[in-house]
């Protein structure tokens, strides 16, 4: 190969014309890509966090309402319960504002246990009383 056809092809090279080399696109591409998945990833986490939350304190409000209606219980012993199980599976900041009523549901009396909690938004904290839930339980004649 003579000099003259070696800078002929370092210059092809130079110029970008098909089989130059893209230096330096793979590490813009990774942090791109990379940096999108992560916030992707963290996404999904948090909402599953969030639905994880709401369940628990459904639970807990049934079982509470449950537990509100036997025989020797009252609306008390309701809230107390729930605030219990909530503490104990979440964070007592999430039970501080615990309700019960008696409501109607198709004809029957029911007990109503609502639990207004923090949307965790970010990790658990989040703002306050933005997630209501409640649980019902028949009331024993």
């Amino acid at each position: 190969m003579t000099r003259s056809s070696r800078r002929a092809g370092q210059a092809s090279n130079k110029c970008g014309l098909p089989g130059a080399p893209e230096q330096g696109s793979a590490v813009v591409d990774f942090v791109l890509v990379g940096g999108l998945l992560t916030m992707f990833f963290l996404a999904i986490i948090q909402l599953t966090l969030i639905i994880h939350v709401r369940n628990t304190l459904i639970d807990a409000a049934a079982s509470g309402a449950r537990y509100g209606t036997l025989a020797d219980r009252g609306a008390p012993d309701a809230e107390e319960r729930t605030r219990g199980l909530i503490g104990a599976a979440l964070n007592p900041g999430f039970a501080e504002h615990v309700s019960t009523s008696e409501a109607t549901i198709q004809g029957f009396r029911t007990l109503e246990v609502t639990v207004r909690a923090p949307m965790p938004v970010i990790g658990l904290i989040g703002p306050r009383e933005m997630l209501e839930v409640k649980g019902h339980a028949a009331v024993q004649p």
